[in-house]
């Protein structure tokens, strides 16, 4: 067994041991998505309309508008998920333990600040 599937093994459940050969794997993958993106923008610069209701269009380059339709279908998405989100932080909430008590204050001293000294130091030339 190698050190880093032993390190990985005895660690953390969960936890992935990520070697510098995965890392490079990782920016391969990045850069081919990036690159083929970037081929779609560069193919699709031709002039596109969208047409709305009522007689109305929109024109612009295909690349914007497949990147405003990308967007809006994100935007969508997640607001989708906002009510889930808002039903697991209540059922979160309710599992969590009561939050505890502060420590009640110690009983006030018997001798007044005036038997130890001046609690702040005396002005002078006010």
């Amino acid at each position: 067994m190698t050190a880093a599937l032993r390190e990985s093994a005895e660690g953390a459940p969960g936890v992935i041991d990520n070697p510098l050969g995965m890392r490079i794997f990782v920016w391969l993958i990045r850069a081919f998505i990036f690159f083929t993106l970037f081929a779609f923008a560069l193919n699709n610069q031709q002039a596109a309309t969208v047409h709305w209701f009522f007689g109305v269009g929109w024109h612009g380059p295909m690349v914007f508008i497949v990147f405003v339709a990308f967007v809006a279908g994100c935007a969508v998405g997640l607001l989708a998920m906002v009510p889930s989100w808002w039903q697991q932080r209540r059922a979160i909430a309710r599992l969590a333990p009561a939050p505890v008590a502060p420590p009640p204050a110690p009983p006030p001293s018997s001798m007044l600040p005036s038997e130890f000294g001046p609690e702040h130091p005396p002005r002078e030339g006010l």
